[in-house]
């Protein structure tokens, strides 16, 4: 305990000491991980909008016009079901389709109880069990003549995974340049310590002293500022993503119909990867620079 405190006390004096360059090292790694942060919301909630268009993915909607009774729907039914790779088919009201619409709204739901008469049209659901045939089905739905319009999300699922796809991927690299630039920057803060104290290591060396018991302090200042900046970037992230999420996520509902990530579970998680994050940059960057004073 007594060499544990010795360690975290001469790793804050460090900090205190160069705190010029312990500052540039906590506003390099805080920048990178705001950036990070930045195309994880994006990735996070574009697959979100994805895995609720690919609930309707394996189903096509076919929205009858006003003046189409029931047995129209019927008709409709009976001969689409005879169609290969269709799994099933079923009449929806417009009662029962705002009730669905309503529970994927969530906590949102009130603001359609202000609506004077329901806008949903009566609509037959397809439950499509080849989606290989889908598009062909979907053309030959679109030949009834007691519809309004057929709903197939194909389209835009191939585009939204696409978008992911291509964010996942700029992220990625994004986040390896930062990671590099952010370890050179906390290798430099603490090399300069380590020119400053090369007498005092010397010594210690000479009187026996082990390499990780001179490490330690070094490798300590490397995680304090990694810290500290998961800290910052969480606070800022979670600030921010707070103000955007109620700003628009009601907008957000109403035209794609779809509910952004909680904030409360978004800063929570990303407050774990963070705090990994920022303790492996700062213990990485102070390996590096011990490298030329102690034995690897």
């Amino acid at each position: 305990m007594r060499r544990l405190g010795y360690t975290i006390k001469q790793a804050f004096l460090q900090v205190f000491r160069n705190r010029t360059m312990s500052l540039a090292s906590v506003f390099a790694i805080t920048a990178m991980l705001i950036i990070l942060s930045i195309f994880l919301i994006l990735v996070i909630n574009i697959n979100n909008a994805a895995e609720g268009v690919k609930d309707d993915y394996d189903s096509i909607e076919i929205y009858m016009l006003d003046t189409a009774t029931e047995a129209d729907a019927q008709a409709i039914i009976d001969d689409i079901s005879t169609f290969e790779g269709v799994e099933s088919a079923y009449y929806k009201t417009k009662e029962e389709a705002m009730k669905a619409f309503k529970v994927r709204w969530g906590d949102n739901s009130y603001l359609l109880d202000s609506l004077q008469n329901n806008p949903l049209p009566n609509s037959v659901v397809v439950k499509i069990a080849d989606l290989e045939k889908a598009d062909g089905i979907a053309a030959q739905c679109g030949t009834y003549k007691s519809i309004e319009d057929v709903q197939y999300y194909k389209d835009t699922v191939d585009k939204l995974l696409k978008a992911t796809k291509f964010i996942q991927r700029t992220a990625m690299i994004i986040m390896i340049i930062l990671i590099i630039v952010s370890i050179v920057v906390v290798s430099n803060t603490i090399k300069l310590t380590v020119f400053n104290r090369a007498g005092e290591i010397s010594i210690m060396k000479y009187v026996g002293a082990t390499n990780w018991f001179i490490r330690g302090p070094f490798l300590a200042e490397g995680i304090i500022i990694g810290i500290i900046s998961a800290g910052i970037s969480v606070g800022i992230s979670a600030l921010l993503y707070s103000r955007i999420s109620d700003a628009l996520g009601n907008q957000i509902m109403s035209l794609l119909n779809m509910q952004m990530v909680p904030a409360d579970f978004l800063i929570f998680n990303f407050a774990w990867i963070f705090l990994a994050l920022g303790v492996s940059i700062g213990a990485c960057g102070s390996m590096i620079s011990m490298r030329r004073f102690l034995d690897a």
